[in-house]
């Protein structure tokens, strides 16, 4: 579904809800004074609402390079650990190839003294009793069984640990291009926002308040959709609820029941104690200021919000959004439980920690705190998923 935003009626006012209106009123205009600043009299302005939805690209793109980057260090991380290993392992390797060369020496050595090399003719010509040659012979046998294990011990240390340093090769090549990745992403997040800042610095004060009505107005469609979607859950809880009073009753009189429900089940009781957990921790990193690529505990991008808070559940989430969105099963957004993710545009740049009542725990973007907001912040086509991770 495309991600856009649509000028919105007025509507009821979220409560609690804390949003850096001038931060956005502030970029919104500014990328207007950018595009403008070199058109001619003649050509006709964007309207605010063009202006506004144009910043929230700029924002999304930022959060979208924020993603890229987390997989990327993520990978980096991994095939460190990887590499390191593998160094490890050729060094151990070589150091039993250089063992198993010096016990060929050692035979070797060992043939040169006794003569094994000798024909055998000349062998009993220089024996000095038929008993020295026996012994001879019985010597020779056995240190040709264990040369020969030697031999192949060598020949496999030797292919071994040429395998390992090839690998370790290989993981070394692959850990530089994962390098390159993490250095890219970090600079794109690092450009979008600083160009944020030079256009927050031309802002003018009626600039700020125009756009700060029209962000105002999204807040409350935003409030009324979150208000509508709690009515339609609160339905739904009642008529299951019904329901199974009618079944308790039907298996009392008949000893069986049934139900039509097509429904996604309830979650289960697990689920809402983990829920709890990862909500009451997601509660107290309200006010915590957005930071891209941050895990905590001073600061968060999305994602390390959501992984951190069901971490604090004992539920391990992946690092980045395009993973979390897999870790669960999905679940209709009507559906939606407390504890839920909710996931948000075509590319999942975005995810929030559902409370109930169309609400959301989320660390926003750039410029911003981590705070509650109705999960129809940016208008019904912006969510892209809901998921329930236990």
């Amino acid at each position: 579904m495309a991600s856009h935003r649509k000028s919105r009626t007025p509507g009821t006012r979220v409560a609690g809800i804390r949003t850096p209106a001038l931060a956005t009123a502030a970029l919104t205009s500014v990328a207007l004074l950018s595009q403008t600043a070199n058109a001619s009299p003649g050509e006709d302005r964007p309207s605010l609402e063009e202006v506004e939805k144009k910043v929230g690209d700029l924002y999304r793109q930022a959060e979208s390079a924020t993603e890229k980057y987390n997989a990327a260090k993520e990978k980096t991380t991994k095939q460190r650990k990887r590499v390191d290993t593998l160094l490890d392992d050729v060094a151990q390797r070589t150091q039993k190839l250089n063992e198993a060369r010096a016990e060929l020496g050692s035979y070797a050595a060992a043939q040169y003294r006794t003569g094994a090399g000798l024909p055998d003719t000349a062998t009993f010509l220089l024996a000095e009793t038929p008993q020295d040659i026996f012994d001879q012979r019985q010597v020779l046998d056995r240190m040709t069984g264990r040369q020969k294990a030697a031999v192949d011990d060598y020949v496999t240390q030797q292919t071994e640990t040429m395998k390992k340093r090839q690998e370790a090769t290989e993981s070394l090549r692959t850990l530089t291009e994962t390098q390159g990745d993490l250095k890219t992403a970090k600079a794109t997040v690092q450009k979008k926002l600083a160009d944020a800042r030079e256009l927050l610095s031309k802002l003018t004060a009626e600039e700020k308040a125009r756009l700060a009505a029209i962000e105002k107005r999204k807040q409350e469609e935003a409030a009324r959709k979150a208000a509508e979607l709690a009515r339609q859950q609160a339905e739904q809880e009642q008529a299951r609820e019904e329901a199974a009073q009618q079944d308790g009753g039907a298996s009392e009189g008949s000893g069986s029941g049934s139900t039509g429900a097509t429904e996604t089940p309830p979650a289960d009781s697990s689920y809402g104690t983990k829920a709890e957990k990862a909500l009451a921790f997601a509660r107290a990193q309200i006010g915590k200021p957005y930071v891209w690529g941050a895990t905590g505990p001073g600061s968060y991008d999305c994602s390390g919000l959501t992984q951190a808070a069901w971490k604090a559940a004992g539920v391990s989430l992946p690092r980045t959004t395009y993973d979390q969105v897999n870790a669960g099963t999905t679940v209709p957004v009507s559906q939606a439980q407390p504890g839920d993710l909710v996931f948000f545009y075509d590319d999942v740049t975005h995810v929030g920690i559902y409370i109930g009542n169309g609400m959301m725990i989320h660390a926003p973007k750039p410029g911003a705190y981590v705070r509650e907001e109705s999960i129809y912040y940016d208008g019904d086509s912006a969510i892209h998923s809901v998921v329930r991770p236990a």
